[in-house]
């Protein structure tokens, strides 16, 4: 007899990985901003894989293009020549902010961040990275090290030596970003960094599993600063916020800064496996070792993401993001008001999180989690992610409708009434 695919997971898979819910959907199909499991059940899905599917499931002009790519050439190497990663390298030239012009391919955005502190390292002739609180960049030894979210250290045998875990400007007494906590990691950072021994700095602009907190512009703007003066380089990690997902193409864009090197992946292939650090002409050159990636950038990845750029662009995802944004943050506030364990809402673009607390003041994840539950049985699905998991996150496919947001925002203050009675009884 066919075992079912929770038993399969059950026997099969390293039990590290959690599913959202305690009666998981399987899910076997997907068109757009529509997921479908074994039973037929259609679920409007507002987290994309976590930032992946920013084009949409099975996006017909992305597969078409992977598809037309595997009939002629799946996969040689990079140590032969190919046109495909050439051609995404300068479309990403083209995109990128300011200077960055050269990519690196790989597969994941762990390797785009190992690869972004090796070429920092070469570049300063310094060892040491620095990252802050609540950031997450890998699941490597050296990614994992400069990772601050505790629940992701799992490695007991993290490269501490070498790596700083520095204050972000979230405030854990406040439950949210201050100015008072943003100064105080400002100095913080500044007498880190005068040392002169770190090669890197490196940054979400939207700490996503930390729980969708923006970093201030000008914040952001003082960091760029600080490392300019140390010749510390400042990398900005857009593995989750980058092609439109906020509202500009890379999230740093809201900020007016330019990184030294940024790391890209998740909706680069929207679903097919392909990342990149990229960076300047300058930084490149420090890199002439020989080096490479068996799979990364390969010609078929390579295709689905020359297509994604096209479709981000000829869709004019870009200003979807930002107005269909305004319209989900604008009816999460109406909600907040009407609802008081949802605590802060905040994010970008279509990147938002709300934040649920209990009654006295204490994080509320196992409330998040009946909400999670609850959405699901009503066809929505929803992410989770921050320090203790209590963070509501809506990162749907950029092309969902304002009918999506609606649907999504009338199951939401079900979910929440819900939990009101659930939490007095």
């Amino acid at each position: 007899m066919k075992m079912e695919a929770l038993d399969l997971k059950r026997n099969y898979l390293v039990p590290c990985s959690y599913h959202l819910y305690q009666r998981p959907p399987e899910i076997v199909r997907a068109s757009m901003q529509y997921l479908f499991d074994a039973n037929g059940t259609q679920y409007l899905d507002f987290f994309a894989g976590v930032s992946v599917m920013n084009c949409g499931h099975c996006n017909p002009q992305i597969n078409e293009a992977a598809k037309a790519q595997i009939d002629k050439l799946q996969h040689t190497t990079t140590l032969y020549l190919t046109r495909p990663i050439g051609e995404l390298a300068e479309q990403l030239a083209r995109i990128l902010p300011g200077s960055i012009k050269r990519s690196f391919f790989c597969n994941s955005g762990t390797e785009a961040n190992e690869g972004a502190f090796l070429a920092a390292r070469l570049f300063t002739g310094r060892r040491k990275i620095a990252a802050l609180t609540r950031s997450l960049h890998g699941r490597t030894n050296l990614a994992m090290s400069a990772t601050g979210i505790p629940m992701w250290r799992t490695d007991p045998f993290l490269d501490t030596a070498h790596t700083v875990i520095l204050p972000g400007p979230y405030d854990e007494t406040a439950g949210m970003v201050t100015d008072a906590a943003a100064d105080a990691s400002l100095s913080t950072i500044s007498a880190t960094l005068a040392c002169r021994d770190f090669a890197a700095l490196i940054i979400e602009p939207i700490q996503g599993n930390g729980g969708i907190i923006p970093l201030p512009d000008k914040y952001i703007q003082q960091l760029r600063q600080l490392c300019t003066e140390t010749g510390t380089l400042l990398i900005a990690d857009e593995v989750q916020t980058g092609f439109a997902r906020t509202g500009t193409m890379f999230a740093i864009e809201h900020s007016g800064v330019v990184p030294d090197i940024m790391t890209v992946a998740k909706a680069l292939g929207n679903g097919f496996p392909i990342a990149a650090y990229c960076t300047t002409d300058t930084i490149a050159q420090a890199f002439t070792k020989p080096s490479a990636s068996t799979l990364g950038g390969n010609p078929v990845s390579s295709s689905a993401a020359l297509a994604v750029i096209r479709y981000i662009e000829q869709e004019n995802l870009v200003h979807r993001a930002k107005e269909l944004g305004e319209k989900l943050m604008t009816g999460l506030l109406e909600l907040k008001n009407r609802h008081p364990m949802m605590y802060d809402v905040r994010g970008r673009g279509l990147m938002v999180g709300a934040e649920l607390q209990k009654a006295d003041g204490s994080p509320n994840p196992e409330g998040t989690d009946i909400v999670l539950e609850f959405t699901k049985d009503h066809g929505v699905l929803i992410g989770k992610n921050g320090l203790y998991r209590n963070v509501l996150a809506f990162q749907p496919p950029l092309i969902i409708t304002e009918e999506n947001i609606s649907k999504m925002l009338s199951v939401l203050d079900d979910a929440l009434t819900h939990l009101s009675k659930t939490s007095a009884s």
